[in-house]
C-alpha cells in the first residue's frame, strides 16, 4: 500500500514538470524565433516479487512478477522545427529558410579591423529582430553583436581566409539591404555604387536539439549538439536568408492545450491514488475500534 502513495508521488512531480513545460511554451506562442519543447516519461525501478523460471518436464516454466515504483521524467526535447515567417518590412529584421542560426557575440571586436579575437564568447539564435546599436554595428535588442564575414566592399568577395567580423552601417548610410546569401549592402552617405558591409555568417550542428537555452532567445553549443559549423547563407548545407521577415514562435497551441490537459489529467489521477492509499490507511488504523 505505501508503494502505491510513493508511486502516486512520483506521478504527481511529474506531471506538474509536464504542466510546467506546457505553460512556458504557451507564455511564448509569440516569442520571436521561440523553440518548443516536448516531455517524455519512462518507468522507475520495479521490485520483483518473483524470479522468472525455465520449462522443464511436465512445467511450461513461468514469467518474472514485478511490481513498479513510479514514473521518472524521461527528457525535455526541444522541437526544432522552423516557425511561419511574418513580413516587417523593416530593413534589420532576417530569418533563415532552412538550417542554420545567427552567431552573436558580446565580445569586443577590434576598434580598427572590426574583427572578433579568437577565440569569443558565441551563442545562437533564430531570432532575426536585429536593430542598429549607437556605433552603427548591426546588434541584437539586447545589444549582442552579429557575427559577420568579412568581405570587400566594394566587389563583396569573401576574404579567404574567413575572417569574422562586426556588421558595421556607415552614418548617413540609405537603403540597407540583406540578400539570400546573406550579403549586407547599403547606398553610402552622398549616393553612388553599393557598398558591402559584410556578410551575415550562420552555424549548424550535428545535434541542434542538444543545444542549452540561455535567456533572451539565445542558445549557446554543448557536447551533445557537437561542434559548430560556420559559414555563409547557402553553403556548407546552411538556409538562405530572408531580409524583411522574422520567424516566429513555432508552438502550436492545438498540441499544447492537448498536452495541457494530459498533464492534468494524470495529476488528478495520482490524486486519487493518493486518496485511495490514505482511505486504506485511515482504515486499517481503525481496525482496533
Amino acid at each position: 500500500m505505501m508503494r502505491g502513495m510513493y508511486s502516486a508521488i512520483s506521478g504527481l512531480r511529474n506531471h506538474q514538470i509536464m504542466l510546467d513545460v506546457t505553460a512556458n511554451d504557451l507564455a511564448n506562442v509569440n516569442t520571436v524565433g521561440f523553440k518548443a519543447s516536448r516531455t517524455s516519461f519512462r518507468d522507475s525501478l520495479a521490485q520483483l516479487q518473483r524470479s522468472g523460471a525455465s520449462a522443464t518436464t511436465g512445467n511450461a516454466g513461468a514469467k518474472s512478477a514485478q511490481i513498479g515504483l513510479g514514473v521518472q521524467l524521461g527528457s525535455i526535447d526541444n522541437i526544432m522545427t522552423n516557425g511561419a515567417f511574418q513580413s516587417t518590412g523593416s530593413p534589420y529584421d532576417v530569418a533563415i529558410t532552412g538550417n542554420g542560426w545567427f552567431r552573436v557575440s558580446n565580445t569586443d571586436p577590434d576598434a580598427t579591423t572590426g574583427a572578433f579575437p579568437t577565440p569569443s564568447t558565441l551563442e545562437y539564435t533564430r531570432a532575426g529582430n536585429f536593430t542598429l546599436n549607437d556605433q552603427g554595428e548591426l546588434a541584437t535588442q539586447d545589444g549582442w553583436r552579429v557575427v559577420g564575414r568579412k568581405a570587400d566592399t566594394t566587389t563583396g568577395v569573401l576574404d579567404s581566409p574567413a575572417v569574422d567580423i562586426r556588421i558595421k552601417v556607415p552614418d548617413g548610410a540609405t537603403d540597407v539591404s540583406i540578400a539570400p546569401n546573406g550579403a549586407v549592402t547599403y547606398t553610402p552617405s552622398g549616393g553612388g555604387s553599393r557598398e558591402f558591409a559584410g556578410y551575415l555568417s550562420l552555424g549548424s550542428f550535428p545535434n541542434e536539439a542538444g543545444l542549452d537555452r540561455v535567456s533572451a532567445n539565445r542558445w549557446q553549443a554543448t557536447a551533445s549538439s557537437g561542434a559548430v559549423v560556420a559559414d555563409t547563407p547557402g553553403n556548407a548545407g546552411l538556409g538562405q536568408t530572408v531580409g524583411g521577415e522574422l520567424e516566429m514562435s513555432n508552438v502550436d497551441l492545438a498540441t499544447e492545450f492537448t498536452n495541457m490537459i494530459t498533464a492534468q489529467r494524470g495529476f488528478e489521477a495520482s490524486s486519487r491514488v493518493l486518496s485511495t492509499c490514505d482511505e486504506m490507511l485511515q482504515t486499517l488504523v481503525n481496525l482496533k475500534h
